[in-house]
């Protein structure tokens, strides 16, 4: 069974997401990002310790922003220096889906757990398509 590790890349947080198992998927910590360095060492450290086949990384398909965030993407995943595969899917909307699943437990904790509750969705998203392909 192949290991994923989702990525949901913002500016101030980086959600992260685990799944060896195509129905459960865990969030992990989030990083909070300081620097663009300190950022990708961290997400190569979560990639080590899980030691991952292939990354999925939420990215606005079809909207304003794609090229541009597809850019970032392959410049952070560059230095992140990953051999696996890496896919990319669709994350629109999953913000907000993150929020509505969190509604009742935290108002609004901007502590990051919403951004890998994002990456959980993405990753769920990612591993139902290719489970019905």
């Amino acid at each position: 069974m192949m290991k994923y590790i989702a990525i949901d890349l913002g500016l101030k947080r980086i959600g992260l997401a685990y799944s060896a198992h195509k129905d459960l998927v865990t969030p992990l910590t989030p990083i909070i990002r300081k620097n663009r360095n300190q950022a990708s060492d961290e997400v190569k450290k979560v990639i080590k310790e899980w030691e991952v086949d292939a990354v999925v990384i939420g990215i606005p398909l079809g909207g304003s922003s794609e090229d541009e965030m597809r850019r970032r993407i392959a410049h952070f995943m560059n230095l992140v220096d990953f051999e696996g595969e890496v896919f990319y899917q669709d994350e629109a909307g999953s913000s907000l889906e993150a929020e509505n699943m969190m509604k009742g437990e935290i108002k609004y904790v901007r502590d990051g757990r919403i951004d890998s509750i994002s990456a959980m969705i993405i990753l769920q998203r990612y591993l139902l398509s290719i489970k019905n392909r």
